[in-house]
């Protein structure tokens, strides 16, 4: 266990009503600093959160994704790490994941299409997903490519361990965006 001073920018999910996911006495409030006292224990006590907005979306506990900033002890685990200290600092709307998860999908489109060629399924529920996000098209057309989505999902899953960085790069990016567009 290392003692941090140092505040350090990490990423989490909470439950709509802001309690966290596995203590929920643990209230949260936007810019307020939590802090625990008892022994840290990855996955079990702490206050729990990930480096990178990539291995955060390995640790979907909760309705609600933010920035948030930790400080104090801190107790390191795979993707993740708990800390003595953390606050929320700002909300990421959810639009975030579902472009991201298009945006891979349309990365690992080139993959399929050279195993399968003639196959147009894939393509097809991108594009209509693309439509969906831009509200052109109802989710009853979305959902009528249900099983394609399933299939892109897939082949996106299959290039992620090969392409991490760029992707947490690529989400970084598309959170910075999101949050000065939704400050203007």
């Amino acid at each position: 266990m290392m003692k941090q001073n140092k505040i350090r920018k990490c990423y989490r999910f909470v439950n709509k009503n802001l309690t966290s996911y596995q203590d929920k006495s643990t209230k949260w409030e936007i810019k307020k600093w939590n802090k625990v006292k008892e022994k840290l224990v990855p996955c079990k006590n702490g206050l729990h959160a990930s480096l990178t907005p990539l291995q955060s979306l390995n640790n979907i506990y909760g309705d609600r994704w933010f920035v948030a900033e930790s400080r104090g002890k801190i107790k390191k685990k795979d993707d993740k790490f708990c800390a003595s200290e953390m606050r929320l600092i700002k909300e990421i709307p959810l639009i975030v994941i579902k472009r991201f998860a298009l945006f891979c999908a349309k990365d690992c489109l080139k993959y399929y299409k050279k195993r399968y060629p003639d196959d147009k399924r894939i393509s097809n529920c991108i594009r209509d997903t693309e439509l969906y996000l831009d509200d052109k098209i109802s989710l009853k057309k979305l959902t009528s490519a249900k099983s394609a989505a399933w299939s892109a999902w897939s082949a996106a899953r299959s290039a992620e361990s090969a392409e991490k960085k760029w992707q947490n790069h690529t989400l970084t990016k598309i959170i910075t965006k999101n949050l000065k567009e939704a400050e203007e």
